[in-house]
C-alpha cells in the first residue's frame, strides 16, 4: 500500500452452522448483486466487535453470543485512496431468525454449493480457512469489482 494511503475499519461476520453457510445478497450499495458475509462500517466510538454486531443485527436480523475473530484483511482499490481495513468474524451460534433488510437478503448454503462466482473475486481464497478455523492476515488490491492486480495471504498465531 502506498504511503499516502488512509484506511477505514470494517467489519465482516461469516455465520456459519455445518454443513451450510448463511450469506446475503447485497441489494444496493458497495458490492450490489454480490453474496457476502454480513457487516460494514465501524462507526466513531464503537469498537470493531460491537460494530460487528450491530451490522450483522440490521442486516440480518441476528444477534449472537460470541464472534471469533478469524482474519483481518487490506483491501486496495486501484484509483481510491482509502484502504479498507477489515475484520473477518465467524459465529457459529445465534439467536432470532435471518430476515431480509432493505440492504441483504439473507440466504443459507451447504458448504460444497458456496456461490464464489457471485461472491468477491478475494473470498475463495480466505474462505477455507475460515471454515478451518484457522487465522489469517491478507493483502488483496483490486481493479475495480472484478480484477484482483495482487495478493498475500498467511494463516496467523493471532489476528
Amino acid at each position: 500500500p502506498g504511503a499516502m494511503c488512509t484506511s477505514r475499519l470494517f467489519t465482516l461476520v461469516l455465520v456459519v452452522q455445518p454443513p451450510r453457510v448463511l450469506l446475503g445478497m447485497k441489494k444496493r450499495g458497495f458490492g450490489a448483486g454480490l453474496w457476502n458475509g454480513f457487516g460494514g462500517k465501524v462507526q466513531p466510538g464503537e469498537s470493531i466487535e460491537e460494530a460487528a454486531r450491530r451490522e450483522l443485527l440490521e442486516e440480518s436480523g441476528l444477534t449472537v453470543d460470541t464472534l471469533q475473530k478469524m482474519g483481518q484483511i487490506t483491501f486496495e482499490f486501484v484509483g481510491n485512496s482509502e484502504l479498507m481495513d477489515v475484520h473477518i468474524f465467524r459465529a457459529d451460534h445465534f439467536h432470532g431468525e435471518p430476515t431480509e433488510s432493505d440492504e441483504m437478503r439473507p440466504q443459507w448454503f451447504q458448504l460444497d454449493e458456496v456461490p464464489f462466482s457471485h461472491m468477491w473475486a478475494d473470498d475463495i481464497y480466505w474462505f477455507p480457512l475460515l471454515l478451518q478455523k484457522k487465522l489469517f492476515r491478507g493483502y488483496f488490491k483490486f481493479q475495480g469489482q472484478d480484477t484482483i492486480l495482487e495478493h498475500t495471504l498467511k494463516e496467523v498465531e493471532e489476528v
